[in-house]
């Protein structure tokens, strides 16, 4: 292994001292405590057990709504959606009048603590299951940064490393697959074993956690591979911290069928046209949730109906949240800027939506299982080392899984 920088760095106003070893985050995509709990019941995850042991276990809060990119973003600069500027992986953009993705560095308006590291010396690998989350991760990286979905497509010049199949021994993976996070985790050890990054960024896919719950055997399978996994991490000498951006649950009646408010349809039969509902989970992955989650947001032509149309949404049956755009960007720390009118947030097993035509629920690959909501809010924490003294007194107060750096880095002893 090639000599590791000790520069420190900062970025948005927090200043990280890293040590002479290697350094590397996971964020495993939608994994709640309840998964993490069933594998380690059934003692099929010793390498989380030695973390727990040796090192820390806690909760932490995610930011919301509990989606992919606002959490991702957060992860890796450090801030909440209020500074960093993204506030689902789908939203409507005012300025211009259009629904767009969310999926771009330009929509990111915080410097990314692994750019800096990497200005500051760092080797800095990014590697995500997923494609739309490169290029946001990898804002202004002089490094290395490729994702499963398109590993076969990698390029020197643009991702840092090229041949990205011969490094990790496999193909690239079906994103619809538990192989798909396999194969970044796989890549991870492959980077620093060769001495090719010291610190790095690897982001999971959630389609295994849409699709099975907690309990099944191909959960259990999965989350025993990942655990072989973090253990080569920790015998190639890294410092590991593991989190989650958000988690995960069914959103289904006793019977098994989704339980769905398409609340576009409702608000235009109650008040009439004049309503833009945006569901900000909308992705290209199809298969994971339907574009259904337990967040939306309301545009109104009409803005002097917004007390109104809240109140109103406030006594549905299944909403358990209704704030106003003031009250979301204090409380829910959101952009002013890309709010809505009104969030909406759902119970644990109800989801949001506009109207039927705009969720193909058969594409679902099994039930419809999602998140978006407070109760996907809180995630594990899990990081190798013990906390110093001043790091256990953050962590019994209101740690949030953004911090992750903060607390492996800065916070280990």
């Amino acid at each position: 292994m090639p000599s590791i920088s000790t520069r420190p760095f900062s970025a948005n106003g927090i200043s990280y001292r890293p040590p002479a070893t290697p350094v590397v985050v996971v964020c495993v995509d939608g994994s709640a405590e309840e998964y993490f709990n069933a594998s380690l019941a059934l003692a099929q995850m010793p390498n989380l057990t030695r973390i727990i042991v040796e090192g820390y276990r806690g909760l932490v809060r995610s930011a919301l709504p509990s989606f992919t990119n606002v959490n991702n973003a957060s992860i890796v600069t450090g801030v909440p959606p209020a500074r960093h500027g993204s506030c689902g992986n789908f939203f409507y953009d005012e300025k211009i009048g259009a629904e767009v993705m969310m999926n771009s560095a330009a929509y990111l308006r915080a410097e990314t603590l692994l750019a800096s590291a990497a200005r500051a010396g760092r080797r800095v690998a990014v590697v995500t299951a997923k494609e739309k989350l490169r290029d946001i991760l990898a804002k202004d990286l002089q490094g290395i940064a490729f994702s499963a979905e398109k590993a076969d497509q990698a390029k020197k010049e643009s991702h840092g490393l090229d041949r990205i199949e011969e490094l990790v021994g496999s193909p690239k993976p079906e994103i619809y697959s538990a192989d798909a996070s396999l194969f970044v985790l796989r890549a991870g050890v492959a980077l620093i074993r060769k001495g090719l990054a010291d610190l790095l960024y690897l982001s999971l896919t959630d389609y295994l956690q849409h699709t099975f719950a907690p309990e099944t055997r191909t959960s259990l399978d999965f989350y025993e591979a990942m655990d072989r996994e973090w253990g080569n991490l920790l015998s190639a000498g890294a410092l590991l911290g593991l989190t989650a951006d958000h988690g995960m649950n069914a959103k289904v009646d006793a019977s098994g069928n989704p339980r769905v408010l398409y609340l576009e349809e409702m608000l235009e039969s109650e008040f009439g046209p004049g309503f833009r509902v945006i569901c900000p989970i909308t992705d290209p992955y199809v298969k994971h949730h339907g574009a259904l989650g337990s967040y939306a947001v309301v545009h109104l032509t009409d803005k002097s109906q917004t007390t109104r149309v809240g109140h109103w949404l406030s006594r549905l049956s299944g909403v358990t949240e209704v704030h106003d755009k003031p009250s979301a960007v204090r409380l829910l720390e959101q952009p002013e800027d890309r709010a809505g009118d009104i969030a909406v947030l759902s119970g644990r097993d109800v989801v949001l939506g506009r109207r039927p035509a705009y969720h193909d629920l058969s594409a679902l690959d099994g039930t419809l299982r999602s998140h978006g909501g407070r109760y996907e809010e809180m995630v594990s924490m899990f990081i190798s080392r013990p906390l110093s003294e001043a790091y256990r007194r953050k962590a019994a107060g209101d740690p949030r899984n953004f911090q992750i750096f903060d607390f492996t880095i800065n916070g280990t002893s």
